[in-house]
């Protein structure tokens, strides 16, 4: 359901706003070679002002990676690369913002769907699912007082340990 970016035309005025964003960058055409997937609060619509859009993608040659996007965004207002190791993998981190969003790219040599941030987005949307609107807006309200999203599905859920450990062992 979150491949590509077409859902994004017809969700919420966000969604919407995020869909003509990423298409006048043509972030997707652009990153094609990198399978790139918009994730996040955005996709599942617990987005509050100013959250971003967090793109994952995957990539075997980080400078290869620095060096297209670079190529297309390095005149982006608040560019900047950062380089890590997270776990036992490397990765390259782009931000800036542009129009109504701060954006994101995360890149790692994995594929995109065996990402963490993939992996908490599906968790995180079927039980946004199965726990109905008023559980999406106490979320909402919990990322609203400065609480990460992870923390605040932990919090509800009323769960033990390291929030994002803790979500990818739920059995949904």
């Amino acid at each position: 359901m979150f491949e590509g970016i077409s859902y994004l035309k017809n969700g919420n005025k966000r969604q919407r706003e995020a869909y003509q964003v990423l298409k006048r960058l043509q972030i997707f055409e652009n990153l094609v070679a990198f399978k790139p997937i918009l994730v996040g609060t955005i996709p599942i619509e617990i987005d509050i002002p100013g959250s971003d859009l967090d793109i994952i993608c995957s990539c075997k040659k980080h400078q290869n990676f620095i060096d297209i996007v670079s190529k297309y965004y390095a005149q982006e207002e608040g560019f900047s690369i950062t380089q890590k190791t997270i776990g036992t993998i490397d990765t390259t981190i782009i931000r800036f913002n542009t129009f109504s969003f701060p954006i994101e790219f995360f890149a790692q040599n994995r594929p995109t769907k065996s990402q963490l941030a993939y992996q908490h987005m599906l968790i995180e949307y079927q039980i946004l699912q199965s726990q109905g609107q008023a559980f999406k807006q106490e979320v909402i309200e919990l990322k609203k007082q400065g609480m990460k999203t992870e923390p605040a599905f932990a919090k509800l859920l009323h769960l033990q340990g390291d929030p994002y450990k803790t979500l990818l062992t739920l059995k949904l």
